[in-house]
Order: structure tokens, then sequence, then C-alpha cells
């Protein structure tokens, strides 16, 4: 059977419904930060519509700056370049909410996320820096480390899972590798988010309190507590020994969740000579139909329930 195709306008309207669903999707994604802080008396009305306004003015921002970085994507495909983003911080610093961000917009085949769990007993075995190699770019990729080989330079340093030796082998290689890897024709961009003791307190709280964030608290997110001035001599010594001309920190100011991920998405799209690329006119080939073509109904036990 064949359906009736919509006139223009109707189109048009579905297309648009289209664009705000997945706006919506967006505002999904805000829902942690909601008008009401934990703990926090409700807010008056004219602090809710303060709010407000940021919050559109923040959409507004965020949405240009997505828009660049489809821009920088296809800048990317077409010059064939290979980019590492590293992202570290303290936990709850907001380095996953700024990774989403970033590549909500983007096609994962080109732009992907790299997240490793601790190593196994295979990986303790083989030479550090090993299983990070192996999620290195290719040509027209962009790979977002969340977390990275920095790893060693903070939480195994503070937690003790590796040897005095290990530490300062550490700090011999890593400088070269990266030197090495930019040689190699990959652009690395390192930001750090930085956030105070009493925010990642009311951050931990906040998770504490979430049935739907209460995953994210591991018990070695609050050993990290315990230890907050262990992890800020470690964070001080590594930016000390590995602070490179060839791929330099970046600190991201992160108490303010939204500004910083506005500012690391702004600072990021400098730090290529992207621009434009010029794609040829879309043209949506019409339907082929076929007298003879018949669609076979679908068996009713295979349709999901429609409960809403």
């Amino acid at each position: 059977m064949n359906l009736p195709i919509p006139d223009e306008k109707e189109m048009m309207m579905r297309i648009r419904q289209d664009l705000l669903d997945s706006y919506d999707e967006e505002l999904e994604l805000e829902a942690e930060d909601a008008v009401y802080d934990y703990g926090r008396d409700p807010l008056s009305d004219d602090e809710a519509r303060n709010i407000a306004l940021e919050r559109q003015q923040y959409f507004r921002e965020l949405f240009r700056l997505q828009g660049e970085l489809v821009k920088l994507q296809d800048w990317v495909v077409a010059n064939r370049q290979k980019v590492v983003i590293l992202f570290e911080g303290r936990d709850a610093a907001g380095k996953g909410g700024a990774i989403k961000r970033i590549t909500q917009r983007l096609n994962p085949r080109v732009c992907r996320v790299a997240a490793l769990p601790a190593p196994n007993d295979r990986e303790r075995t083989q030479w550090y820096f090993q299983r990070y190699v192996a999620h290195l770019p290719a040509a027209g990729e962009v790979v977002l480390f969340d977390r990275s080989w920095y790893n060693r330079a903070g939480v195994e340093r503070v937690m003790g899972f590796c040897s005095d030796d290990e530490y300062e082998q550490f700090f011999q290689d890593a400088p070269e590798f990266e030197r090495m890897l930019v040689r190699s024709g990959i652009k690395i961009v390192k930001y750090w988010f930085s956030i105070t003791d009493e925010e990642q307190h009311l951050r931990f709280l906040g998770r504490m309190h979430d049935p739907l964030k209460q995953w994210k608290l591991s018990p070695m997110d609050l050993e990290s507590r315990r230890r907050w001035e262990a992890y800020t001599k470690a964070k001080e010594i590594m930016f000390e020994r590995t602070n490179i001309a060839e791929a330099p920190w970046w600190v991201v100011q992160a108490v303010d969740k939204k500004k910083a991920r506005l500012n690391c998405i702004s600072h990021l799209l400098t730090q290529l000579p992207y621009h434009e690329v010029e794609h040829e006119t879309i043209v949506l080939p019409e339907r082929v139909r076929h007298k003879d073509y018949h669609r076979e109904p679908i068996p009713s036990q295979m349709i999901v329930p429609t409960r809403y």
C-alpha cells in the first residue's frame, strides 16, 4: 500500500518538530543542573527568572559552538588530520559532561571516546603506554580520552598502585612519548578540569542522594576525598614535568559546569586551523515505486506494546 505523501507545509512542521526533539534531548542532559541546588532553599521568582535567562543564553551559545565543532569534524576528515584530546581532573570535576557536549552532534565514526578501565593482569605486564596506543586515531579521526596515560601521575601515584621507579620512569617517558606522537602528525590537546575542595564535596553529596548517579561513586572516589592534598601535590608535579611545548597543559576553571563546557569547547576550536569545508548541494532522490510492491504485515507478537 502506498502511503500519502505529506505536503510541503506538513513536512516543514515535521522537520521543525524533529529539531525541537533533538534539543529536548540536550535539555534532558542538563537535568542534573536543576534550579534547586542540593540543600538550598527554593529560589525567588526573580532568581528563577535570571536562571532561566542564563540557561537560554547557555544553550544558544552551546548550539553555536557545536555547529563549529561540526565544521571542525568536516575539516579533520577532509584533511586527514589526527587529533587526541586528553581530559584529566579530580573525580566529579565535570570531564564527562564536557565530553558529552563535544561529541553530542558529531559522527561517532569520526569522533570517539576512549574511557579505559583499570588494567587487567596481562596489561599490567605490558609497556605502560601500550594499551593507550591501540586507541590512537588514524587519519580523519578525533579521539577524546576520558582519563589517559596520566593515571600513573595521579591516581596510581596517590593510591600506591605503582612503585617509585615506575612513577619516575613515567615522567622520563611521557614527554618523549607525546613528542613522538606529535612528530607522527597527531595533534595533542591536554585539559585539566579544576574544581575547589568545597565544590567536589557538594558534587559528591549530590551523587550520594541521586539514585541515577550513585553508580558514579566508587570506593576510589570516596577515598580521593580523604587524600585531596596528595592529589594536589601529584597534579602540581605532573604539570611541572609534563607541560611541554609540543603538548602543553590547559586548565579549565570548572566550578561552574556550564561555563567550563563553553570555555573548553571555545578554546578547543582555537587549537586547530580548521575552516568550513565546501560540500556539494544535497539532493534527495525520488523513491522508486513499483506496482507489484507489497509490504507484508508485521505479526502482532513482534510489536512492542504501545504504553506511552
